[in-house]
């Protein structure tokens, strides 16, 4: 237990207004931030106000303009955001639990096809009707973008591609028959097999693209400082809480880590090359 070591914080907190919170991330996620930010809430004494009534890009637009504190986004949209000069720094990243993740803030996309498909390998899609969620998805879309300008092709590589608007509807438009591929997050798609394993029993995956850099919790610099090192410290020792632990091991979770602008130099890097090499798709 930690409890004492933010006790001596909440004389900071007092006089804090609501600090707000958000995500950009798959809405599969938004039970585990919920009790998330209520943990912060109980342990720092704050008040909070979880903003998830609202469409994910109208989060994105009020995150951007400082009119919400703090969010779990996307490593590319943090990417570009630092590239612009944006005032926000890093809080921190989940770990998750799976042996996969190597106890370490990483995940990966895999490709997935039916489970009846013919296709085999990532150079039997050639041709093939692809899915990505949503421009900017780093896991979905600029992933593939470096893995294509890698092999020296573009999108037309595949025969159609279209926008599902979110990994959960990709795999269900796989599972229907209407497109052949698409890569899928796979901190989402553990989570989909949690709540609806027949989606994905009709799925496999015949490649892995990753790892990649654990989207972020990030946080504006106009939130007081002193605020924001409580809230950094109450995330990455929140496994060592009895409670927090709880939370974190029911959402799948072993722990959050700190990270550093540096960690993302990765994502940084495949934008570079697939931009360079002008992929689209």
């Amino acid at each position: 237990m930690y409890t004492s070591h933010f006790r001596v914080k909440l004389h900071i907190m007092s006089a804090t207004s609501a600090i707000t919170f958000t995500t950009c991330q798959a809405g599969i996620g938004e039970p585990a931030v919920a009790d998330i930010i209520a943990f912060l809430s109980r342990q720092l004494g704050i008040a909070t106000r979880f903003i998830n009534d609202i469409t994910w890009q109208e989060r994105e637009h009020l995150l951007n303009d400082h009119k919400i504190d703090v969010g779990w986004i996307c490593g590319a949209p943090y990417v570009q955001r630092m590239y612009r000069g944006d005032a926000i720094e890093l809080l921190a990243a989940p770990v998750y639990a799976a042996p996969r993740y190597m106890n370490k803030p990483v995940y990966f996309s895999d490709i997935m096809v039916r489970h009846d498909s013919p296709i085999h390998t990532f150079a039997d899609l050639r041709g093939a009707r692809w899915a990505y969620n949503n421009i900017g998805s780093h896991s979905g879309y600029e992933v593939v973008r470096h893995y294509l300008a890698q092999h020296g092709v573009n999108g037309d590589y595949f025969g159609s591609v279209v926008c599902s608007g979110a990994h959960q509807l990709s795999m269900e438009m796989i599972a229907s028959g209407e497109i052949d591929a698409s890569a899928i997050d796979t901190t989402v798609f553990d989570g989909v097999r949690k709540i609806n394993p027949a989606l994905c029993e009709q799925l496999r995956a015949i490649d892995v693209l990753g790892p990649s850099s654990q989207p972020p919790w990030v946080i504006g610099l106009h939130v007081p400082e002193a605020v924001r090192m409580a809230l950094r410290d109450a995330l990455t020792l929140m496994h060592e809480d009895n409670e927090g632990y709880d939370i974190l091991q029911r959402h799948g979770f072993a722990r959050f880590a700190r990270v550093a602008d540096a960690d993302y130099d990765d994502i940084r890097e495949m934008v570079r090359v697939a931009d360079e090499a002008g992929v689209t798709l």
